[in-house]
């Protein structure tokens, strides 16, 4: 029978909930993390099919992170690794084809955001995952972490660039700075 995972959600990922709802209403953030819900779903899914077992679902400012019991394969990891960004892919082509353009866009942006190559993303967990199967993990470490810093400058640089240029919305800064971090600092102790 399966078993939920257990949920720690922290401080900091209510805080932003109300930057972005105040900023940008109420019914878009709700409408955000119906599609990181969602994201969720589509890895918790993915592990399940695979063999895996979730043990943990930890939600934060930054994003969340699911501890997986026992060891999985590369490839099964690879797999469950792109299926939350392929659920997030899908639900966009459905609503968007439904007339739901806001969730349709919600789910689009969240698969392309996760799809970066920049650890923790999924993009950057698939692209270690990828080059430890071919070349081993020293191979992958590097590869990922010389990819991952140049990723997170150019789209923390052009968001930055985005928000000045545009006088966009300030909720983006938690992006530019999670990138920034996750891209200089990250590291797979795999």
């Amino acid at each position: 029978m399966w078993k939920p995972p257990e949920c720690t959600v922290s401080g900091g990922f209510f805080l932003l909930v109300g930057w972005f709802g105040v900023s940008c209403g109420w019914q878009t953030a709700l409408t955000v993390l119906g599609a990181a819900a969602w994201h969720e779903f589509g890895h918790l899914l993915a592990l399940r099919l695979c063999g895996g077992e979730a043990r943990r679902l930890r939600v934060g400012m930054l994003g969340a992170v699911i501890e997986v019991r026992g060891a999985m394969g590369y490839g099964q990891e690879l797999a469950s690794a792109l299926a939350g960004p392929l659920a997030n892919l899908l639900a966009a082509a459905v609503l968007g084809r439904m007339g739901c353009t806001t969730a349709a866009g919600a789910n689009g942006v969240l698969c392309a955001f996760n799809l970066l190559p920049v650890r923790p993303l999924d993009g950057g967990r698939a692209l270690y995952l990828l080059l430890a199967w071919l070349a081993g993990p020293g191979t992958a470490e590097w590869g990922c972490r010389w990819v991952g810093i140049s990723t997170a400058l150019a789209a923390a640089s052009g968001t930055a660039w985005l928000v000045w240029r545009t006088g966009g919305s300030l909720w983006l800064l938690p992006a530019i700075v999670g990138l920034l971090t996750a891209g200089a600092g990250w590291r797979d102790d795999r």
